[in-house]
C-alpha cells in the first residue's frame, strides 16, 4: 500500500469555522507574527506559583495504632492516596479564566512542559500570553502516583509500536513532512516522558479520576479545560460534574459521550474488531455539554481506508466518532468546532500537535478560538 493511500486527504467538514480557515490561509498572518514575537520574548513574570493535591481517598487498617511498637505495623494506621496533583503559575495581570491542562494515557504533566526537542511548551507559551496555567496529574499517574490499590508494573518494550500509535511514522521511518524533530535526542526525550499507572486506571476508575478533576475545578473556579487523547472522555465526564468547566479544547480525544439511545454504530477495523464510539449518558446530563464551547483538534496521517498497522488504523475510528460526537452536540443545540488540521492546510501534525515543531501555530489556533468565544478577557469575575 502506498503512503498516499494510508494517509488522510484534506476533506472539509461543515463544523469547521470559516474564520479559522481565513486566518490559516492568510499570507502574512497573525500566526506568523505571534510566532516571531514569542521567539524573541524576554522573561516570564509570574505573580504566584505553587502546587497542591485534590480529591483522593483514605484507607484505614483494622486494629489499634501502638506508637511504642517497633517496627511499626499497619494496625490502626491510615493511607492517603488516589488524589490528583496540580502545579500552577499565575502571571501578572492574568486573564480571568485559567487554563487547566490534562495529559493523555501513559503521560503526565510533562506533556505540557518543555517539548521533546527543547522548546517552550504550552505551559510557558500561554503564561506569556497572560493565562494562569494549571498542569494536572490524574490519580495514580506521575506525581499523583500514591494508589490505594496495588498493581504490578512490568517493563514491557513497545516504543516502536508507539512510534506508529502517535503517528510519527512507521518505525524506523518518519512520515514525510511530519512535524517532529529528527534529532535522536528529541525521540529519547519523547520516550522518557511516558509513565506507568501505579494502580488500576481503566473504565471502572473513571469516577474516581473525574471526582478528583471536579475537585480541582472547585479550587480553580471557572476555567478552560485542555484535554489530550485518553483524557478526552474524562474531560467530557468531568464537565458533567462541575459547572466550572467553561470550555473544552480536546486534542485528539479517543472516546466520547452520547445521549441514551444515540450511540453511533461502530465500524469494523482492519483486524476485524469493532471501534468503540464511547458511552451513553442521560440526555439531561449530555445537554450540559451543549452549554459550553468545545473545540476538537485532529492532526495528520490518519488513514481513510482500512490499514494493517493497528496504531494507525485505530485513528480511523477515533476521528469518525469525534465527528459524530460534534454532530450530536450541535444537533442538540451545542457549539462544537471540529478541526482536522490538513483541512486548513496545516500538515504533518502527530498525536501531540501542541508540542510538534509548529506548536506555536497550533497555539495560535487556540488563542484565536478563545478570543472568538470571549474567554480571554481580563478583569472579569466569573460566577
Amino acid at each position: 500500500m502506498r503512503h498516499s493511500d494510508r494517509i488522510t486527504k484534506a476533506v472539509r467538514h461543515p463544523v469547521l469555522s470559516a474564520a479559522v480557515l481565513a486566518v490559516m490561509l492568510a499570507g502574512t498572518s497573525a500566526l506568523t507574527l505571534g510566532q516571531e514575537n514569542e521567539d524573541q520574548a524576554g522573561p516570564v513574570v509570574i505573580e504566584k506559583q505553587g502546587s497542591f493535591v485534590v480529591g483522593g481517598t483514605v484507607i484505614t487498617a483494622p486494629g489499634t495504632f501502638d506508637p511504642t511498637r517497633f517496627p511499626t505495623t499497619p494496625d490502626g494506621q491510615t493511607f492517603h492516596g488516589d488524589h490528583a496533583y496540580a502545579f500552577y503559575q499565575i502571571p501578572v495581570d492574568a486573564r480571568s479564566l485559567p487554563l487547566v491542562m490534562w495529559h493523555g494515557g501513559g503521560q503526565f504533566s510533562k506533556t505540557w512542559e518543555t517539548t521533546p526537542d527543547g522548546r517552550e511548551g504550552y505551559q510557558n507559551i500561554f503564561l506569556r500570553r497572560g493565562w494562569a496555567t494549571y498542569i494536572f496529574d490524574q490519580p495514580r499517574r506521575g506525581r499523583a502516583g500514591r494508589s490505594t490499590v496495588a498493581t504490578t508494573i512490568t517493563p514491557t518494550p513497545g516504543e516502536q509500536a508507539v512510534f506508529s500509535n502517535f503517528r510519527l511514522g512507521i518505525w524506523p521511518n518518519f512520515f514525510p513532512g511530519v512535524q517532529f524533530s529528527r534529532d535522536p535526542e528529541a525521540l529519547n526525550q519523547y520516550w522518557r516522558q511516558q509513565t506507568p499507572n501505579t494502580g488500576p486506571s481503566g473504565v471502572p476508575e473513571r469516577g474516581l479520576i473525574t471526582d478528583a478533576a471536579a475537585a480541582l475545578f472547585a479550587k480553580t473556579g471557572p476555567a478552560v479545560l485542555l484535554t489530550h487523547s485518553a483524557s478526552g472522555i474524562l474531560g467530557w465526564l468531568t464537565a458533567l460534574k462541575t459547572s466550572n468547566v467553561r470550555a473544552i479544547v480536546a486534542y485528539e480525544p479517543g472516546s466520547f459521550v452520547f445521549p441514551d439511545g444515540e450511540l453511533p454504530a461502530p465500524i469494523t477495523l482492519y483486524s476485524g474488531t469493532l471501534s468503540n464510539p464511547g458511552v451513553t449518558v442521560p440526555l439531561a446530563d449530555f445537554q450540559k455539554l451543549t452549554k459550553i464551547p468545545i473545540q476538537i483538534i485532529f492532526g495528520d496521517n490518519i488513514p481513510t481506508t482500512p490499514n494493517p498497522v493497528p496504531g494507525l488504523e485505530n485513528w480511523r475510528g477515533f476521528i469518525l466518532h469525534a465527528r459524530q460526537f460534534a454532530d450530536a452536540v450541535n444537533r442538540h443545540g451545542g457549539d462544537v468546532q471540529f478541526i482536522h488540521l490538513p483541512d486548513i492546510r496545516v500538515y504533518g501534525n502527530t498525536h501531540f500537535a501542541f508540542s510538534d515543531l509548529n506548536s506555536l501555530q497550533i497555539a495560535d489556533l487556540l488563542s484565536q478560538y478563545l478570543n472568538e468565544k470571549g474567554l480571554d478577557k481580563r478583569g472579569e469575575k466569573h460566577e
